[in-house]
């Protein structure tokens, strides 16, 4: 008997995992034509929230499902602000919604935006690109967006004045913001039931970023397992090297931070330091870290960059004057820990600061960089 309550037990175990196999896999379905539109409850970047009867005056009502860090998504952002505007007058509600989960998003996939999908960062993207439209959070519980059943971001939804769903699917055929697409085919949709017409293609294939579902936060998991067995390394380097590196014969972008460990400020800050340069290295970006701690004191530094996992080019200061050290990073350098200075290939430096960094503003200064920047740039 014991024997078969095991046996019922592990058959139990195996189906549960089976299914969230399958529901793992995005095996979700996209809301079909025709379909009602699901109700929600969301809260918005404005500080309002949000639900389907917000809208119930709209005689056409147009969900974006979008996001902060995919490139795609970047790129349809200001023809959803076009749309918001031609539209408006016309009895049109355009409201966005990001369904990512942050907890599933790696460091290494923000490497072509600024700014993560959290809340608090869906309202930093809002501001800087001026959104007129309600920007939704549903990453907590992803509820609305499983009823929905987004393929990429972007993915629109076009409901008429009854709610029942009569396109969704691309934009337009082209990503390339720059670039004049042949079919505007949620302008067409639109302009359609304004009209009171059938929409000519109900249904399209979308091009983008996946959906960050809560089940793939495995992946930041694996990754950061990746991360950890990647080899750390500290080299010595004299005056004549730093003053190498900050000439930058490169192709990359190049963040030199200056440190030490008996700096609270510096050993405070480099944790973002690491971030960033897994944020962005396969984008054309090299973070560089030079110890200021003594030559003797090496295994102390090195066991520190150990445990930060810094696995980027890390030196330690082998000269016998620090004053020297400070002439070859920036002679306008006062002196004072952390110092940090970004630089571009033929030695051009675009930021330096002396003390600890902000983050946020580092990020957008790298990104902003004509060597990252977004993926169609002007």
């Amino acid at each position: 008997m014991k024997r078969l309550f095991i046996f019922i037990n592990c058959i139990i175990i195996l189906t549960i995992g089976f299914s969230h196999l399958a529901f793992a896999s995005d095996d979700r379905k996209t809301l079909e034509i025709g379909a009602s539109a699901p109700d929600f409850s969301l809260p918005g970047v404005d500080g309002k929230t949000y639900t389907l009867a917000s809208f119930k005056n709209a005689k056409v009502l147009a969900i974006v499902f979008m996001c902060n860090h995919c490139p795609t998504s970047q790129a349809y952002e200001e023809r959803v602000i076009k749309l918001t505007s031609d539209y408006t007058a016309k009895g049109v509600s355009v409201v966005a919604i990001n369904p990512n989960n942050p907890a599933s998003l790696r460091l290494d996939e923000l490497g072509y935006s600024d700014v993560g999908d959290s809340f608090e960062e869906m309202k930093i993207r809002a501001k800087d690109v001026h959104f007129n439209f309600p920007y939704l959070y549903d990453g907590a519980t992803e509820i609305a967006s499983n009823k929905y059943g987004p393929v990429s971001t972007p993915h629109i939804f076009i409901f008429d004045k009854d709610r029942k769903l009569r396109y969704q699917g691309r934009i337009d055929d082209m990503e390339n913001p720059h670039k004049t697409p042949h079919s505007l085919d949620a302008r067409s949709a639109i302009d359609a039931l304004l009209s009171g017409k059938e929409v000519a293609v109900p249904v399209t294939k979308v091009f983008g970023c996946s959906i960050k579902w809560a089940e793939k936060s495995v992946w930041l998991e694996k990754a950061q397992v990746e991360w950890a067995k990647e080899p750390v390394k500290l080299d010595t380097i004299d005056a004549r090297g730093i003053a190498d590196l900050l000439k930058n014969h490169s192709d990359k972008l190049r963040l030199i931070n200056v440190w030490a460990t008996w700096c609270g400020p510096c050993v405070e800050e480099f944790a973002d330091f690491v971030t960033m340069n897994r944020m962005y290295r396969d984008r054309g970006f090299e973070f560089v870290s030079i110890s200021a701690d003594e030559p003797e004191n090496k295994d102390k530094a090195f066991k520190f960059l150990q445990r930060k996992q810094a696995s980027s080019p890390n030196y330690i200061y082998s000269g016998d004057s620090k004053y020297k050290l400070i002439e070859a990073i920036d002679p306008n350098w006062k002196g004072s820990l952390p110092y940090t200075v970004l630089v571009e290939p033929d030695g051009k430096v675009v930021y330096a600061h002396e003390g600890i960094i902000d983050p946020d503003q580092l990020k957008l200064i790298i990104f902003n960089d004509p060597m990252i920047g977004r993926v169609y740039k002007q």
